[in-house]
């Protein structure tokens, strides 16, 4: 058995377990986790040793020593209606847990509180409003309000409580170990805490002379995440950049880019700036000021840390907010590794593909915390799925490293799962030996994700939080889980990089997303400079796909939802033109069928149906489809007479293509991930990239369950079955052959 690339979480009080775990799984590395300190083994083992480093939090005598360097954030109340003349009174805490937050009613109200009246979209004067009471009783009373409307109150508030040791002290019921605090964060913005960080650090390297890597867990700010007051999940926005506010931070912003951010700009109407949002001007200044800031000081801790002998890695979460690691400044900070939390394909290439480091490691799930490993449960199948999914990134763009986290005393008690994970090390460090350390060979079709944006935000579009599905991204999610397995080069560009030449170097563009969103694009496709690049890109031979509401946005005098829908032949019935009647012929078959195309549930032999009328729709019913097309986005209806359907169920167009001049195009409703999916994008790529000649090139297998990579140096094979049951299948490409690969495993082939 082969050892390394692997990292132990261990604890006191089971040396003789760890011993036995990091002989099985081959593990080089040993760690601790947030709640756990490192045993006196750790220096006894032959292996590296992290230990989680936390710059912000961990010192309440300091925190509660220097209650104004908190760390604070801008928050709206309840939306209040006025249902009569007299004075409305707003209590901004309702909703919140006061544990969490705290208003802060001492600041300058007219400069971090603003009172909207939301029915006209305007701020009321501070003279139209008042402010008593603190905490919990804070109270804004509008003297004379209009009757009818609606107001909110945008309010600076303080952070009280960690969110993340929150999340972890309320999961594991710390509450009932006393020894447990709940810890006041600090933000070193402020001149005197940020000279006790540092002293801070510098004492801690010199006493910890057994730690080899200082895993960053992460800097300053943390992502956003809010409880309500039944200590619940409020808000959880990965992206968030709700907790980087400070009075000082807004001081400092105004003073370099010359004007000042309201409380409104943070608010966002309610939205907070969401990842969905299309990014406005104020908040990438913020975005960027804050990084600014971000990367000079953890530079300074990076530099600290390497003088005395270690390591830098950054753990990808908690309080990542500020280092954008697809930003060209991220390099600067000097880091060695980073280090993130891999819950499926997508997040681990936004892992993987990180510029300017020197090792990428995955922290693979489950965690091992109470909520996965209790007395009657089963952790090896969600073991599994996780790992599949992973490995499909893993194949293609390599993890360094890999490893867990939480605590093994817990999953020491699931013995099957503690031999599978030994499995999963070995199959894993195969993917690095057998490969000789070279990468698998990519199609020649270059492929390029268009949203608002672009790289900043590589591999992390339609995602709300870490690796969690939600209803209204899934089928868009699904997109970049794909494209994360499948062998094409991929970068994520911006509108404006459409401007400058960016679609001269690739061949296929994909637009995917909700109306209105940044990753459809919303208002860009309003400017006709961006949907005439893309109409000239495919006229001039380039392949374009959309999925869900790609260009979707109304602009007067166009007609049209899609601006493109001239180019996808399909446009989204909203019942403006109910009258005019939309006629669908279902294909027979199509190149991007080949292969799975075995029964009729598309709609298939469909001819001259009416897609707005009720009685000719088809079964079998969405329940059925070949497709899966996820929620929908509504009425999908062909508005080009040489729009060739593919799948057309309960009256909506599910997927179409079409020539476009001299390029190809490609609708698609949605596309959450499943292996059909998969290989229906992957058809698609090479379809609209004119290169169905080449979707062999570097070997297909009949059966989509199956994948596989080519290494050309080493002349191999990596077949892998990503589903739990075993599959056989036909592989094509410069040699046929056939294979057999047991649930959930793989196999090196020579050829």
């Amino acid at each position: 058995m082969s050892t390394g690339r692997v990292t132990l979480p261990i604890e006191n009080g089971i040396d003789d377990k760890v011993l036995r775990v990091a002989s099985l799984w081959g593990a080089d590395a040993v760690r601790n986790s947030d709640g756990t300190s490192l045993p006196p083994i750790a220096k006894e083992l032959d292996a590296k040793v992290y230990e989680t480093y936390f710059v912000g939090r961990g010192d309440n005598e300091w925190a509660h020593a220097h209650p104004a360097d908190r760390p604070q954030f801008f928050l709206m109340s309840e939306r209040k209606p006025a249902l009569n003349s007299g004075p409305l009174e707003i209590r901004v805490m309702e909703g919140y847990l006061d544990l969490q937050v705290e208003p802060a009613t001492e600041a300058d109200r007219e400069k971090f509180w603003q009172v909207i009246d939301r029915t006209t979209g305007e701020t009321l004067p501070a003279s139209a409003w008042s402010l008593a009471g603190t905490g919990a009783d804070a109270l804004v009373t509008v003297s004379a309000p209009e009757e009818g409307h609606v107001y909110t109150v945008d309010f600076l508030a303080w952070q009280n409580w960690d969110p993340v040791q929150m999340y972890n002290y309320i999961t594991n019921h710390w509450e009932n170990e006393p020894d447990r605090v709940r810890e006041q964060p600090y933000d070193i913005r402020h001149p005197e805490t940020w000279e006790y960080v540092k002293a801070g650090m510098d004492s801690w390297l010199e006493s910890h002379p057994e730690v080899d890597v200082v895993r960053f867990t992460t800097f300053f700010y943390q992502f956003t995440l809010l409880f309500n007051d039944r200590q619940k999940e409020k808000m959880v926005e990965w992206f968030g950049y709700l907790g980087s506010v400070s009075e000082a931070a807004l001081r400092d912003f105004e003073a370099k880019y010359g004007y000042a951010l309201t409380p409104e700009d943070f608010v966002d109407e309610g939205y907070y700036n969401s990842a969905f949002r299309v990014p406005r001007k104020q908040f990438l200044d913020w975005i960027d000021s804050l990084g600014d800031f971000v990367t000079e000081r953890a530079r300074v801790l990076v530099e600290k840390t390497h003088a005395a002998g270690k390591e830098a890695m950054m753990f990808l979460g908690d309080h990542w907010i500020g280092t954008e690691p697809y930003c060209d400044k991220f390099a600067s900070i000097g880091l060695d590794a980073v280090v993130g939390s891999v819950g499926s394909a997508t997040t681990c290439r936004m892992i993987s593909d990180i510029p300017g480091v020197k090792y990428h490691e995955g922290r693979f799930l489950p965690y091992f915390f109470p909520d996965v490993f209790f007395d009657g449960a089963d952790p090896v199948p969600e073991l599994n799925l996780r790992w599949s999914q992973a490995r499909r990134a893993i194949v293609r763009s390599p993890l360094d490293r890999m490893g867990y986290g939480g605590y093994l005393s817990l999953p020491l008690k699931f013995p099957k799962f503690i031999e599978r994970v030994g499995e999963i090390t070995e199959e894993f460090r195969s993917l690095h030996e057998v490969s000789g350390g070279a990468r698998p060979a990519n199609a020649s079709v270059k492929v390029a994700v268009l949203n608002a944006w672009g790289k900043r935000r590589s591999w992390m579009a339609s995602m709300v939080a870490h690796a969690k599905p939600y209803m209204q991204t899934y089928a868009y999610e699904g997109v970049l889980e794909a494209l994360a397995g499948l062998p094409f080069d991929v970068q994520f560009i911006n509108f404006d990089d459409v401007l400058n030449g960016a679609l001269e170097q690739v061949d296929v563009v994909i637009n995917a997303g909700g109306a209105g969103t940044a990753f459809s694009g919303g208002s860009y496709w309003a400017r006709p400079e961006i949907a005439a690049a893309l109409r000239n890109f495919v006229a001039k031979g380039g392949g374009l796909i959309g999925i869900g509401e790609p260009s979707a946005v109304d602009v007067p005098g166009s007609g049209a939802y899609f601006q493109l829908s001239d180019v996808y032949g399909v446009d989204r019935e909203r019942g403006f033109s109910l009258s005019t009647d939309r006629y669908v012929d279902v294909v027979e078959s199509h190149f991007i069928l080949e292969g799975l195309d075995d029964g009729p549930s598309r709609g298939r032999g469909l001819e001259e149906i009416n897609a707005l009328e009720v009685e000719p729709q088809p079964l079998p019913g969405r329940d059925q489809a070949l497709v899966d097309v996820g929620p929908g986005v509504g009425f999908v209806v062909p508005v080009c007479r040489d729009t060739e359907v593919l799948q057309f169920i309960d009256g909506s167009v599910d997927l179409a293509a079409r020539d476009f001049g001299n390029g190809r195009v490609v609708y698609l409703a949605g596309l959450p991930y499943n292996d059909i999916n998969s290989r229906i994008l992957f058809r698609a790529i090479y379809w609209a990239g004119h290169a169905e000649d080449r979707v062999a090139e570097n070997y297909l297998s009949a059966d989509p369950r199956l994948e596989v990579a080519y290494y050309p140096e080493a002349r191999k094979l990596f077949v892998y079955n990503n589903c739990a049951q075993n599959v056989e299948s036909s592989l094509s490409g410069e040699h046929y052959m056939n294979v057999k690969v047991n649930a959930s495993d793989s196999v090196w082939i020579d050829v």
